[in-house]
């Protein structure tokens, strides 16, 4: 059985990313990509499924673990019987390979280590060719399954029934070093790693990129870590911004609300990007500008809502017989079907991400205000269709009021371009559309008791409505926002905490529940700061940074019954709430130019 989603921690190379777990286990491992198929899959199933185990062979020995501040090196220090010892991961920062070191080191006294490895490539779909490639005191075990093949050196490995088995052992002073590398099966193994130069290496670079957080308010270390891990699920080489590390891991433990996050977000990678542009990562938005170019190139009318980290389109979800999924929560999916919705809210994200750019002294070049405009005309294409919205329902579309917003946005932001920075255009027919917009939005997304709605025609509320003031609709303290919160606060919490909506309208089109998202609380804390309502602010955000695991990491969800994360991990987009509601604490809420 896989452990608590809390108990896992993220090691990234800013391509992919292991999780490991606090009993010594990486069972999640995608090789080379976040959305490559799984060598790891125990996270989705049990050990058979793959997993890489290094622990003391004392079954008593206790354990605590931090990260090296401002990177994603772990240090598990292991005390037991014999001896002190630490073990310290990580994936090596290099431009042209793939590894995982595990770095064993004794304290004091001696202990013993017992590794066991399980390799089941393609998600637990191939048994790979295993055999002993090193020498006595060099000791090698290749993995060949397909296009991919492993290293592991470092340690002598036996196999039985296709585990393979070793011990190290570590005095004070010795250290003993593990390595997975990953390379194309084809080709020859990539030569030894100089750890000690990875080791540097790699902090050096997380320290570095860290030591440019722009954050003078409340709750830094868990800001820097939230930025840290809008870093690492950043791909190093296309700038593609993925929306967590994993897959499938349940929004309803037991139920089927099993999704693949391994993917680009137009919608989350544009928030991702507003917030690292926000604490002075300006580069990234240039990153990200190009991968969106490419991504979209062509026809407007084909822009996808999400895209593969280098912008590959066809992302068709399909389910994974082999895998019984995390705790036996089924299916395993991999893929979204979300892929061909259309989410109307989606272009408006963009073009706010990218003004805030733009605000920040982010240059145009020859094709982002040509793309921006394409983006344009392709949210006027769609001004007459119902969509399925920020939360990606499977039911009928509907006119989602959050929706209707996000495209008044993107035609604000249009108009903002020509008008307040001098852009090419004409506009007028934009100011015009974006005018009758919120002529209608007030009309039919407004219920008769003065709350905002979730959809023309609902009784409902719906948390995205707290993105409203954020893009500046209208004000936090404008009447209708603050009976919306009231609305909100009687339906939509469950223990203090903030649902997306109620599941139980049927508006979703999906059988059972879900949990708090935590997004949604972060924004209630934005929400509750910027219309006088500090005291709530901060006893919520206290409360949320709460819930974050001994390494500030957060998932999707969180169960308030079982104390437990829920959903995958980690999630961007409660990171980046997290760091949104910070500032707003801070004083700073709203989105670039509306932070007035």
């Amino acid at each position: 059985m896989p452990s608590p989603i809390e108990d896992y921690a993220l090691l990234s190379d800013c391509r992919t990313a292991a999780l490991v777990s606090r009993d010594g286990s990486i069972d999640w491992l995608c090789l080379p990509r976040f959305d490559a198929p799984s060598i790891f899959g125990a996270l989705l199933g049990d050990p058979t499924h793959g997993c890489w185990t290094l622990r003391p062979s004392d079954d008593e020995a206790t354990m605590r673990r931090h990260y090296i501040p401002d990177t994603f090196i772990l240090v598990t220090r292991w005390e037991s019987a014999s001896g002190v010892a630490e073990v310290h991961e990580f994936m090596p920062m290099s431009a042209d390979r793939t590894d995982v070191v595990r770095r064993v080191i004794g304290i004091t006294g001696t202990v013993e280590f017992t590794t066991e490895l399980r390799m089941h490539f393609d998600y637990a779909r191939a048994l790979p060719w295993v055999r002993q490639v090193g020498t006595e005191t060099a000791p090698a075990l290749r993995a060949t399954a397909g296009p991919d093949a492993v290293i592991v050196r470092g340690v002598a490995l036996s196999a039985s029934d296709h585990v393979h088995t070793g011990g190290v052992t570590v005095s004070e002073g010795e250290t003993r070093e593990l390595t997975l590398t990953w390379f194309l099966s084809h080709e020859s193994a990539p030569h030894p790693l100089d750890i000690e130069d990875a080791v540097a290496r790699t902090r050096s670079w997380w320290q570095g990129w860290a030591s440019g957080i722009e954050h003078e308010g409340p709750h830094r270390e868990i800001v820097a870590r939230s930025l840290l891990v809008l870093r690492a699920l950043t791909n190093r080489d296309t700038g593609g911004i993925v929306a967590a590390a994993t897959t499938s891991l349940p929004e309803d433990f037991g139920g089927s609300r099993n999704w693949d996050y391994r993917y680009v977000w137009l919608r989350d990678a544009a928030l991702t990007l507003e917030v690292l542009i926000t604490h002075g990562f300006l580069p990234e938005a240039q990153h990200w500008r190009l991968w969106l170019l490419r991504a979209v190139a062509g026809d407007p009318a084909e822009v996808q809502i999400m895209y593969g980290i280098a912008g590959e389109r066809d992302l068709a979800e399909r389910e994974l017989v082999g895998l019984p999924g995390y705790r036996g929560a089924s299916p395993v999916r991999i893929g979204n079907g979300a892929v061909d919705q259309y989410q109307g809210d989606v272009i408006g994200e963009v073009l706010v991400a990218l003004e805030a750019a733009r605000i920040a002294g982010l240059e145009e070049s020859s094709f982002s205000w040509p793309l921006q405009r394409a983006l344009l005309e392709r949210v006027i294409a769609g001004m007459e269709r119902p969509d399925n919205g920020i939360w990606e329902i499977r039911g009928e579309p509907q006119w989602f009021t959050h929706s209707r917003v996000m495209m008044w946005a993107a035609l604000d932001r249009g108009v903002r371009a020509v008008r307040e920075h001098s852009m090419a255009g004409d506009a007028e027919p934009w100011e015009e559309m974006r005018d009758r917009l919120r002529a209608e939005i007030n009309e039919r997304g407004v219920h008769e008791d003065g709350y905002f709605v979730q959809h023309y025609g609902s009784d409902e509320v719906d948390a995205s409505l707290l993105v409203l003031p954020q893009v500046g609709y209208c004000a936090a303290d404008d009447p209708r926002m603050i009976r919306t919160v009231a609305q909100m606060e009687q339906t939509l919490l469950r223990d203090g905490l903030l649902m997306r909506y109620r599941t139980t309208t049927g508006v979703d089109g999906l059988a059972g529940g879900e949990h708090p998202f935590l997004a949604c609380s972060f924004w209630l804390v934005e929400q509750y700061a910027a219309s006088g309502r500090e005291r709530d602010a901060e006893a919520l955000m206290a409360r949320l940074v709460a819930l974050s695991n001994d390494l500030g990491l957060l998932s999707e969800e969180y169960d308030v019954d079982g104390a437990r994360h829920a959903g995958n991990t980690p999630q961007a987009l409660s990171h980046l709430a997290l760091v949104r509601a910070a500032d707003a604490l801070g004083g700073h809420s709203g989105r670039a130019a509306d932070r007035h």
